[in-house]
């Protein structure tokens, strides 16, 4: 069995931010939690692709900001997620 590589503190947090987006999204309807889990699986891997490891600022702008939205998701009287185009 392979050990996985240690995880660094900002890689912890930004799976921890992934697991909570499809922890919420399982409390929502079945048609919109399919909807949040795409979004927010298209958010996290395309932020992976284009985001520079090195460029901590903006990484943890991005927590931030979807730590926020993730709070307003838990809110039972949202019931979706929309995406927000931010220029780098």
């Amino acid at each position: 069995m392979a050990s996985r590589p240690k995880l660094s503190g900002i890689q912890r947090q930004v799976l921890a931010l992934y697991r909570g987006f499809l922890r919420t999204a399982r409390q929502k309807a079945p048609e919109e939690r399919h909807r949040i889990e795409a979004v927010v699986s298209v958010e996290f891997r395309e932020n992976a692709r284009n985001v520079d490891r090195r460029n901590f600022v903006y990484i943890e702008y991005l927590l931030r900001r979807g730590k926020r939205q993730l709070e307003q998701l838990k809110n039972p009287d949202i019931t979706g997620l929309s995406t927000l185009e931010v220029n780098k």
